[in-house]
């Protein structure tokens, strides 16, 4: 492993912590739109129907998958840019 790979992992994580934070953030703004104000549910909520709890699953698992994928090219893209080699 080169140098350059190794120094992109933990600035990857740390990307990766940062997107995830944001993506938490966004489902729960388009939940809340969506929904009319609520939060969304979590899956062991009584008073909440299977289709509430399987769309805000849905939403949350794009909604991280999308802000991952980015974040990950964007971060290696940049590596690329700068150092002249692909981090992965």
């Amino acid at each position: 492993m080169n140098a350059v790979k190794l120094a992109y992992k933990p600035v990857g994580l740390l990307l990766s912590l940062a997107a995830g934070a944001a993506a938490g953030a966004v489902t729960k703004r388009v939940w809340r739109a969506a929904s009319g104000g609520s939060e969304p549910p979590v899956a062991t909520e009584p008073d909440r129907s299977w289709g509430e709890v399987l769309a805000a699953a849905a939403l949350q698992g794009a909604v991280f998958a999308l802000a991952k994928a980015a974040v990950g090219r964007a971060g290696a893209t940049t590596v690329k840019r700068l150092t002249g080699t692909w981090p992965q």
